[in-house]
């Protein structure tokens, strides 16, 4: 567990500066005029210091610099005991210091955090790329009336995977909109034949005890601590799925990781398993499938070279709804007005070809309607009707004891387990919700020293409970451990 995350934090390091610095090969100009823009906004909240322009060489001096604060920053809060105590800790650090170069990196790591904790719409806040035109983007679907339709993601992705030997799904790491599609395809996905699944940042040291158990602990990996990556592994292995882990095991940075990557997947997938069929989640540009990447090739065309295989490769991560309008990209915005979708759309041709953003990069892209906040919490944690609202206030669980983390998970799942949801309840946000499957689970409210304050049982029919806006003190479908 130590040395995987060593060498994780070495990835960081290299994500960080490349989410802050070149995601989507923007042009120096360019950058530089987003990152103006983007500090002046900040600054009129008055969270950073006054916006200056750096030379592109200054810039990338100065994130190197913030790149190892965080690092050390990072170090510091893994050796505290508890996710809230880690997190606060992370926050605090992040509030004392308004540099511009330091949010950029640090914001991204904070991010992290803020997702393991359930704040979404904070992580967004703390960390997010904008999406401005780029020169290799197609144009619109909108563009060309009659030859592009929309339909619904999940439908158009099973049809298009049946057949296919492989389906790479990408995601935004401090954005876990990007990961329900993926969820929520994964039992259609099984019923067509794919029956391996491999995830970024799973430890292939825990592989085996994680087949075994049938759902992840913090050392299975990094992003698990996310509940719903976590439950998105979960699912695959309820499903049947194999369940592998490809990252980089050496200190390859670059396209040395990349192939690192890629020649593992390939091994553990079809060594002994000829026949597989392959369903991966990674990140961003991981999976583009030509174009420089890194100073070399990605991992999926890595993984096409030396496997044969092509998968179908989908982009999830440029077309969704940001906090600030201003970063959207402006095909979304327009199919947005036009269309008004309420679930994640595709664009089709007459003959059933897809639509992408980056032509011959991904063979489609994914537009996610705009996010909807309920008592704080996105209503995408629905995960289209696989999970439920279930009411939760400071004053009934926390004892007004400010601020803590409510964490549910099943009866018989040990502490250990990453849980279902969590939520984290504040002055700011004293009532709230956690969204779970229809069962009956243990909640466990923990205070910023990781100390138990209640432990209670609660169940989630199948039935709609009450709005998650309820406040109510006594919850809908609350039990006791006499029932």
């Amino acid at each position: 567990m130590a040395i995987a995350m060593h060498r994780l934090r070495r990835l960081f390091w290299l994500l960080a500066l490349v989410a802050a610095a070149t995601h989507a090969q923007s042009s120096n100009e360019h950058r530089t005029r987003a990152l103006d823009a983007r500090a002046d906004r900040l600054q009129q909240d008055g969270q950073t210091q006054p916006a200056r322009t750096p030379t592109p060489q200054q810039w990338m001096r100065e994130q190197q610099d913030a790149a190892r604060v965080s690092e050390l920053l990072l170090d510091q809060a893994e050796h505290l005991h508890g996710l809230l105590p880690q997190y606060l800790f992370l926050r605090e650090r992040h509030d004392s210091d308004s540099g511009r170069a330091f949010r950029a990196i640090f914001g991204q790591y904070l991010g992290w955090y803020q997702t393991f904790v359930g704040d979404y719409p904070g992580a967004e806040r703390s960390f997010s790329i904008a999406q401005p035109l780029q020169p290799d983007d197609a144009p619109s679907p909108l563009a060309a009336p009659g030859v592009w339709r929309a339909r619904p993601a999940p439908d158009s992705i099973a049809r298009l995977a049946e057949g296919r030997r492989a389906v790479f799904f990408n995601e935004s790491h401090n954005a876990p909109l990007t990961r329900t599609l993926t969820v929520r395809l994964l039992a259609r996905l099984r019923a067509e034949g794919y029956d391996t699944f491999a995830a970024e940042t799973l430890y292939h040291a825990d592989s085996a005890a994680l087949m075994q158990r049938g759902y992840p602990v913090a050392a299975s990996g990094f992003y698990t601590r996310e509940p719903i990556y976590a439950y998105m592994v979960r699912q695959a292995l309820t499903l049947g799925y194999r369940v592998i882990a490809y990252e980089a095991e050496s200190d390859a940075k670059g396209d040395a990781r990349e192939r690192e990557q890629a020649e593992n997947l390939y091994r553990r997938a079809f060594s002994g398993h000829p026949d597989a069929r392959l369903v991966v989640n990674a990140g961003y540009a991981h999976i583009q499938k030509q174009g420089e990447y890194l100073g070399g090739r990605s991992m999926a065309e890595h993984f096409m070279r030396i496997s044969g295989i092509d998968p179908l490769c989908v982009e999830q991560t440029m077309l969704y709804g940001r906090l600030d309008p201003a970063d959207d990209h402006p095909y979304w915005t327009a199919v947005m007005r036009a269309l008004a979708p309420t679930q994640p759309i595709v664009f089709e041709n007459a003959q059933g070809r897809p639509w992408s953003l980056r032509r011959g990069q991904y063979d489609l892209s994914v537009f996610f309607p705009p996010q909807h906040l309920v008592d704080g919490r996105p209503t995408w944690l629905a995960l289209g009707s696989m999970r439920r609202p279930y009411p939760v206030s400071a004053q009934e669980y926390c004892r007004n004891d400010l601020p803590c983390l409510l964490e549910a998970r099943a009866m018989n799942d040990p502490h250990a387990a990453v849980p279902f949801d969590r939520v984290l309840l504040t002055a700011q946000q004293p009532v709230s919700a956690l969204w779970l499957p229809p069962g009956r689970y243990r909640l466990s409210v923990r205070d910023r020293d990781d100390a138990l304050l209640r432990r209670s049982y609660i169940r989630v029919d199948r039935i709609a409970p009450a709005p998650a806006t309820s406040t109510r003190k006594t919850a809908p479908g609350a039990w006791s451990e006499a029932d």
